[in-house]
C-alpha cells in the first residue's frame, strides 16, 4: 500500500513539472494547484485502498473455493480409483465364471456323447431291465400223475404267478431270460404205497441236479427240495417224475413248482 502511494506522488510531481515547463507556471501557481489537487489524490488513494481490500477478500474467498474444489477432486479421484478396482474385480469374477461355464459345457457335451444310445441299445436295455423281473409259481392241479416206467416231465398247469413269462404252463419248462443266479423249490404230495414211491428230480437242461423222494406203505408223504442255479440266458429248468413213482394234488395246491431270479451276472 505504501509503495502504491509513493508511485502516485511521483506521478503527481511529474505532472506539476511538465505543467511548469510548458506553461511557465510560477511557484505560487504550482502551490495553488498542489492545494487544489491534493484532496483528489487522497480520494483516489482511499478508493484504490478499498479496491485492494476487496480484491484481497475476493482472493481469500477464491482460494478457499479452490481448496474445497481440490479436496472434492481428491475425494472424487479416490472414489473413482475404488470404483475402478471394484469394476476390475467384477470383470475378473465374470471371466472366471465364463471359464467355468465353458468347462461345464464341455463336460456336459462329453457326458452327452457318452450316453448317446442307438435304438437297438435302448431296446436291449429295456429287455435287460424287464429280464430282471422274473418270478413264477404254479401247482400241479387236481388228480394223480404216474406211475410211469420212465422219468416224465411234470406240467404244473395252474399258474399262481408268472412275472416275466419265463415259465411255460403248457410244457412245465422254465427258460432263463438272462444270465444270473436263480432259486427253485418244489413240493410233492403223495399217498403211501408199498411199491410206488413219491419222488422227482429238478433238471437243468438235460441233467438232474437235486431230488425229492419219499416212500412208505401208508398215510401221506410230502417230500421237497430246492436249489440255487447259475443259468445262462436260454437255459431250461423243469421237474421230472421219478420212474415208477407217482404224485398227486388237489384244490389245496400241495404239489408246487416255484422259482425266481436272485440277481443277474
Amino acid at each position: 500500500m505504501k509503495t502504491a502511494g509513493a508511485v502516485l506522488l511521483l506521478l503527481w510531481w511529474g505532472l506539476l513539472v511538465v505543467a511548469a515547463e510548458s506553461g511557465g507556471v510560477q511557484y505560487e501557481g504550482a502551490a495553488s494547484t498542489q492545494q487544489t489537487c491534493q484532496p483528489d489524490i487522497h480520494t483516489v488513494l482511499r478508493e484504490m485502498s478499498a479496491l485492494l481490500a476487496e480484491q484481497r477478500v475476493e482472493l481469500r474467498h477464491t482460494k478457499t473455493q479452490l481448496e474445497a474444489m481440490e479436496k472434492k477432486a481428491e475425494s472424487t479421484e479416490t472414489r473413482l480409483r475404488a470404483s475402478e478396482k471394484t469394476v476390475e474385480e467384477q470383470r475378473a469374477a465374470i471371466r472366471e465364471l465364463k471359464d467355468k461355464q465353458v468347462e461345464q459345457a464341455a463336460a456336459l457335451r462329453a457326458v452327452g456323447d457318452s450316453v448317446t444310445l442307438t435304438g437297438s441299445q435302448v431296446e436291449e436295455l429295456r429287455r435287460d431291465r424287464e429280464g430282471r423281473k422274473v418270478s413264477f409259481s404254479a401247482t400241479l392241479g387236481d388228480g394223480y400223475f404216474g406211475p410211469f416206467t420212465v422219468s416224465t416231465t411234470l406240467v404244473f398247469g395252474n399258474v399262481i404267478t408268472n412275472i416275466g413269462s419265463a415259465y411255460n404252463p403248457n410244457t412245465g419248462v422254465f427258460t432263463a431270460p438272462v444270465r444270473g443266479v436263480y432259486h427253485f423249490v418244489f413240493f410233492l404230495f403223495g399217498d403211501g404205497h408199498a411199491s410206488n414211491p413219491t419222488g422227482a428230480w429238478l433238471y437243468k437242461n438235460d441233467k438232474h441236479t437235486v431230488m425229492a423222494h419219499s416212500k412208505q406203505e401208508s398215510q401221506y408223504v410230502k417230500p421237497s427240495n430246492g436249489a440255487s442255479l447259475v443259468l445262462e440266458a436260454g437255459d431250461v429248468v423243469y421237474i421230472k417224475l421219478y420212474p415208477n413213482a407217482w404224485v398227486r394234488d388237489n384244490a389245496n395246491g400241495h404239489t408246487t413248482f416255484s422259482g425266481h431270479l436272485l440277481f443277474t451276472m
